[in-house]
């Protein structure tokens, strides 16, 4: 099992420190580049005071309720969820169009996709993490990541008992991204204690076992066709990195050791969030982006010469 310090010094020496680090930064790039999308009026405000700025707004609005080009409207399906739990009785069109939008948009590229490349909370957790990491902190208190799915169920509960969107008031993601266009206040405290929790109670705490917005987009993830594959799993070493990085490390193993149970390797868990960095720290290239329908898939390049390479060196030493 690699330590947790070195994880991912294999891939670089292999594939150099772009391969072992590609989707991490482009990940990052996501996260605060649609954050920057919504800052430039802001951004061009405090440059210019006196400027015309209303060409800036590339997006309107925050991460659950938004307008691209002032045109394409976009609508959170879980605050969506929540308006009709809660009964509201007049619900603009351009809401249920925006719903529908994120809907297929995820339903077609992976529900999760939305905690690892455009929630801004998935930044403060992965610090808790790297930190716990790095001060060897290990144990912790166990959860069940069904807890997830019952707060699921609890936030639209509430919601129709109050008839209110009880649950944006609290929701971390919903503050951390008011806070940052107009000041944190309390929500300094909540996601403090988002990062506390990951970093001292239970590793990989919130996203993993707690969040609501990550259990409801788990459920798309299960039919989403966009997929993490693991089609050269024969040239896995068993060095365990993968199972470190992995935020949902339990559905991994499965795909890796699956195949004399018939398994396909294809990681069709909905709470896969398609981070990518399985992909990166494989040091033998298992892991690629495709789809979960291919019946005859083909490994990805460089884990196909090193396959071949594998291969042509036991047949000489059989034929030795």
């Amino acid at each position: 099992m690699a330590t947790e310090l070195k994880i991912g010094q294999e891939a670089i020496e292999k594939k150099g420190w772009w391969q072992a680090y590609k989707w991490l930064v482009l990940r990052r790039t996501s996260q605060i580049g649609i954050l920057l999308l919504f800052m430039l009026i802001p951004i061009c405000k405090w440059i210019s005071p006196e400027a015309d700025c209303q060409l800036g707004w590339i997006m309107k609005g925050n991460l659950s309720s938004s307008k691209f080009f002032d045109t394409i409207p976009m609508t959170d399906p879980l605050l969506f969820l929540q308006m009709i739990a809660a009964g509201f009785t007049s619900i603009a069109v351009e809401a249920v169009i925006g719903a529908l939008i994120i809907l297929v948009f995820y339903l077609l590229v992976g529900g999760r996709v939305f905690c690892s490349w455009v929630c801004p909370v998935n930044i403060v957790t992965d610090a808790a993490f790297w930190l716990r990491t790095r001060l060897k902190l290990v144990g912790g208190t166990r959860f069940s990541r069904n807890i997830r799915y019952w707060l699921l169920g609890m936030v639209l509960i509430v919601s129709a008992v109050t008839g209110s969107l009880a649950y944006e008031l609290i929701n971390p993601v919903s503050m951390l991204h008011r806070g940052l266009f107009f000041g944190m206040g309390f929500g300094w405290l909540v996601i403090a204690a988002v990062f506390v929790f990951d970093l001292i109670i239970t590793k990989r705490g919130w996203c993993t076992h707690i969040c609501p917005v990550g259990a409801f987009y788990s459920l798309l993830g299960k039919v989403s066709p966009l997929r993490v594959r693991a089609d050269a799993r024969e040239l896995c070493d068993d060095c365990g990195e993968c199972y470190i990085v992995c935020p949902e490390a339990q559905i991994i193993k499965p795909v890796l050791k699956g195949k004399e149970k018939g398994i396909a390797p294809v990681i069709l868990a909905g709470e896969c969030t398609n981070c990518g960095r399985c992909i990166d720290v494989c040091a033998e290239d298992v892991f690629h982006f495709g789809n979960r329908y291919s019946v005859s898939p083909k490994p990805a390049p460089i884990a196909a010469k090193i396959l071949n390479s594998k291969l042509s060196k036991n047949s000489l030493e059989q034929k030795s």
